[in-house]
């Protein structure tokens, strides 16, 4: 009936406690699972996790053969969950185990997705959750998904909904917006969340930049994966029209104010614009089309698990 899913990276201080805080929550139920993937950990997360399988045999175990990041684990573990129902949630104890029995009840009543809202968010305000606030707004504006926290890992989903999703870069954060392409009911509800007080945070500054990022492929996916034409062409477009307009101030200055195309930029201007706008960004575009082409034509994925455990 449920899985639940949580990497882990670096945090051999928090995989016990954790661990026994899901247990206590879900072994009420009549049959779960829970899915621990290691993101590549280099301290003794590997090891607490593999001595909690051997004793616990509803206790799966991934092991990345090196750090992949949090959305490459979250993607393992979805597609190792045997059952219909499925939870993640980080591992860093800041997320709340007891939350979960809030989130099922909503997908009784016929959501397929429920994501957690951080309300009372206990982390650094202006290194965390002022730049959060700010993506969130955009994210919303930009997918048309109004969620007040688009970073909060505690989510339930229906495996049906979420099943042919392939997620890349940072893009876990983007499953309500998945979901909501196929016809998916989004909920969102308030969780709690707790200080970190075991081990330190993975999360810089810099990951809004990547963020950022694959908010533009999602929105290019969402627009335009079925005609690709529309954006290309209309860049093209652009970029031809920009050239056609400096050519013709060129030929203007040499004709009727006698400057010759040797001592203009111009000309050069024209056809620079065109060769770096079509070369940076439409062939970013189809690097990006053909490397979902090929990950998914061949069924391969974007990480390498070295070892299973149960």
């Amino acid at each position: 009936m449920l899985s639940i899913v949580v990497p882990f990276y670096n945090e051999e201080g928090n995989v016990e406690s954790l661990y026994k805080k899901i247990k206590v929550v879900i072994q009420n139920y009549a049959s779960y699972e829970m899915i621990f993937v290691d993101d590549g950990s280099a301290d003794q997360t590997p090891v607490i996790l593999e001595a909690i399988a051997k004793s616990d045999p509803c206790v799966k175990v991934i092991q990345f053969a090196k750090n992949y990041g949090q959305t490459a684990a979250m993607m393992a573990g979805i597609e190792a969950a045997s059952h219909d129902i499925i939870v993640s949630l980080d591992g860093d104890n800041q997320n709340d185990p007891a939350d979960i029995p809030m989130l099922l009840s909503y997908l009784n009543e016929g959501y397929d997705v429920v994501s957690g809202w951080r309300v009372h968010r206990k982390d650094n305000r202006f290194l965390r959750t002022l730049p959060s606030k700010i993506a969130n707004k955009i994210i919303s504006k930009v997918s048309g998904v109004s969620l007040h926290d688009y970073g909060c890992s505690l989510k339930a989903y229906k495996r049906d909904i979420i099943k042919h999703v392939r997620l890349y870069g940072e893009m876990h954060r983007f499953i309500p917006i998945y979901a909501s392409w196929f016809g998916g009911k989004v909920k969102e509800v308030p969780v709690n969340h707790y200080p970190r007080t075991e081990g330190t945070s993975k999360y810089g500054i810099n990951r809004i930049f990547k963020v950022v990022l694959d908010l533009i492929v999602v929105k290019f996916l969402q627009k335009y994966i079925n005609k690709p034409i529309y954006i290309m062409g209309m860049f093209g477009l652009i970029c031809l029209g920009f050239s056609f307009l400096s050519l013709l101030v060129a030929l203007y200055w040499k004709f009727f104010d006698h400057t010759p195309l040797i001592v203009t930029p111009l000309p050069m201007l024209s056809t620079t614009l065109f060769v770096l706008g079509i070369m940076s960004i439409l062939l970013g575009l189809l690097a990006e089309v053909m490397s979902r082409t090929y990950y998914e034509s061949q069924d391969k994925k974007p990480y390498h698990i070295k070892k299973i455990i149960n």
